[in-house]
């Protein structure tokens, strides 16, 4: 019970793995820039998770589907997986849109070119 939520987060982050393969979103569009900009949000969000930590605004809510292993003070294992969630789910978001409006313009741009 105690790796319910890190097998969800993990079962979670392989969704999103398998969605950038099949549409070619995040890795799959551009794999330099991707392992940039993943590493620099997960790495951006858990100093903002730090710092509300230090001040005393977050704090680790302790339930029977975590693991208990804390990476940090406060700052629980399954923190980390999460914010790697949010962040890819984020840019598979972004790259969806921008496929889609890609598609959007070209489709445009043919209807205006037959019609011309």
């Amino acid at each position: 019970m105690g790796f319910s939520y890190l097998i969800a987060l993990l079962v979670s982050i392989t969704g999103m793995v398998v969605l950038d393969r099949r549409f070619g979103l995040f890795f799959w569009r551009d794999a330099r820039r991707a392992a940039i900009v993943l590493p620099l949000g997960v790495a951006f969000f858990l100093l903002w998770d730090v710092l509300g930590i230090a001040l005393g605004i977050f704090f680790r809510g302790q339930t029977e589907f975590m693991t208990g292993v804390l990476v940090g003070t406060e700052l629980p294992i399954e923190e980390v997986f999460f914010l790697t969630l949010l962040c890819y789910n984020t840019m598979n978001a972004y790259g969806a849109a921008v496929l889609l409006l890609e598609r959007r313009r070209a489709t445009r741009s043919r209807a205006g070119s037959a019609a011309g």
